[in-house]
């Protein structure tokens, strides 16, 4: 049987595209000072991950990604932005205990990082049972409420919480009369 030969260069490739995105567009959402960019980053995120999902062969949590994060939680928080009135940002100065808090943060963040990327390489992983199914709407609504069942349950508390912010943005927006 002859495999094509640029399939793992490929398949490599969408990995590290995959990568890049959810990376990129981390750092987008979290760096941006604008509201709306910010929220072009989480979907750029969302969907990086989603395509990191699917190399975990789960296609059904990418879908999920897709569906709630980038296709609810994105488009909430954008009616919310467009609910809220516009506000002329004020241009001030960094304080100095704004500057101690990023610097602190980026200490943590580089030290969860460390110990995640120590405990990815030097962790006593077993490689993982392949299960297959048919993929029907039996074997999924089973997997949901089972196997996935928490998994299932963080993406609707997720979506939840998503729901509510975007109610405080707007409702914040709004002068009270």
């Amino acid at each position: 049987m002859t495999t094509f030969p640029a399939a793992e260069w490929i398949s490599t490739m969408m990995f590290l595209l995959a990568l890049a995105a959810a990376g990129s567009g981390a750092l987008i959402a979290a760096l941006s000072t604008r509201v709306i960019r910010s929220v072009c980053g989480l979907a750029i995120c969302c969907l990086g991950l989603s395509g990191l999902y699917w190399f975990l062969h789960s296609p059904f949590l990418a879908m999920m990604e897709i569906l709630i994060y980038v296709g609810a939680v994105c488009v909430t928080i954008v009616f919310a932005i467009m609910l809220a009135e516009p506000d002329e940002p004020a241009q001030e100065e960094p304080r100095k205990s704004a500057l101690i808090w990023t610097g602190v943060s980026l200490t943590v963040a580089l030290a969860l990082f460390c110990g995640l990327a120590h405990l990815g390489v030097r962790g006593n992983w077993q490689e993982a049972q392949a299960r297959t199914t048919d993929g029907s709407i039996r074997e999924i609504g089973i997997s949901l409420l089972t196997t996935y069942s928490a998994a299932f349950e963080m993406i609707s508390l997720v979506l939840l919480i998503a729901i509510l912010g975007a109610l405080v943005i707007a409702r914040g927006g709004r002068e009270h009369s």
